[in-house]
């Protein structure tokens, strides 16, 4: 494995969603000059373009408010495969596509850890946990379900494909949550998912939380996937999302997440998801979204251009 080969990997997905839009964040990305971006850091970019996952037979759930389940399983089969096979060679980057696509990014990664004899670590940066199972969902969006499957909760055997490693629900850390549902929450206490909320960043501050988590990461080990959603961050800097919650992460919170995951040389995959184009202001979310990636990939703020708006 080459940690300096960004392997990037769109997934148009917005099965998981009824709004539509998210399915041109990939191109967005690439608009918004990612591959250039992690090239100019000397670093070996292959854009392997836009998976096209082949058609998935699923049974009708018995929840009536669930759709876009067929859609959402053939997408998670595609990219377990894809991130299991990418994540032996370099670091696949994930061009989103609604959240659900984290149901096989990290079921994937979870398999290839396994196979180096390693525990994988997941970073999920979000407003939202996503921990809905199929049953306990109540708008049926399947981008609110992909952390109970990658973390083997029941209820989604025969329904989305079978998951190979599920991930220690103890090697979690979710960041920046404050939109929780009340069936999440419960699941949450019972999950034993490090949590730390907004609240949690305004008091101890982000590097505080994060370090801890990092050390973990390092004394088992562990391969770290992040999974980056566009509602992780304030609204007023980041609009271009489906989902938007106030009080988010702000510019200088988030680029020092991401460097500080850089320079714990842990990250192996990466999730960028949630980005809508079409909710977007001339391209400055997908912008943002790029110069985080490429924080994390190790541009330093010296490094950084200027954006104008």
């Amino acid at each position: 494995m080459d940690p300096r080969r960004c392997i990037l990997i769109g997934a148009p997905v917005q099965a998981g969603t009824r709004r539509l839009g998210c399915d041109m964040g990939p191109s967005a990305y690439r608009a918004a000059g990612l591959g250039l971006a992690l090239a100019d850091l000397g670093l070996d970019v292959e854009d392997r373009g836009n998976l096209v996952p082949a058609p998935f037979s699923v049974p009708p759930h018995p929840n009536p408010a669930i759709h876009g389940l067929p859609e959402v399983a053939a997408w998670t089969a595609a990219l377990a495969e894809a991130a299991d096979a990418a994540g032996g060679l370099g670091v696949p980057i994930f061009l989103g596509g609604d959240h659900s696509l984290s149901a096989g990014t990290i079921s994937g990664m979870s398999r290839r850890a396994a196979c180096e004899g390693r525990p994988l670590f997941v970073l999920w940066l979000d407003a939202h946990p996503d921990l809905h199972t199929l049953d306990t969902t109540t708008s049926g969006n399947l981008h609110g379900v992909p952390m109970a499957y990658a973390t083997g909760a029941p209820g989604f055997a025969g329904h989305l494909p079978p998951l190979a490693v599920p991930v220690d629900p103890g090697h979690v850390c979710m960041i920046g949550l404050r939109s929780v549902d009340p069936a999440e929450r419960a699941a949450l206490r019972a999950s034993g998912i490090r949590v730390h909320d907004m609240r949690a960043i305004d008091e101890n501050g982000i590097g505080v939380l994060l370090a801890a988590f990092l050390d973990r990461v390092a004394a088992a080990g562990g391969l770290l996937h992040v999974s980056l959603d566009v509602d992780f961050l304030e609204p007023g800097i980041a609009p271009g999302v489906g989902t938007t919650v106030p009080g988010g992460a702000t510019f200088r919170e988030a680029h020092l997440a991401m460097e500080m995951l850089h320079d714990s040389g842990l990250v192996r995959s990466l999730d960028l998801v949630e980005l809508n184009p079409f909710l977007d202001e001339r391209g400055r979310t997908a912008l943002l979204m790029t110069d985080l990636a490429a924080s994390l990939m190790g541009r330093r703020v010296l490094d950084r251009p200027t954006h104008s708006f």
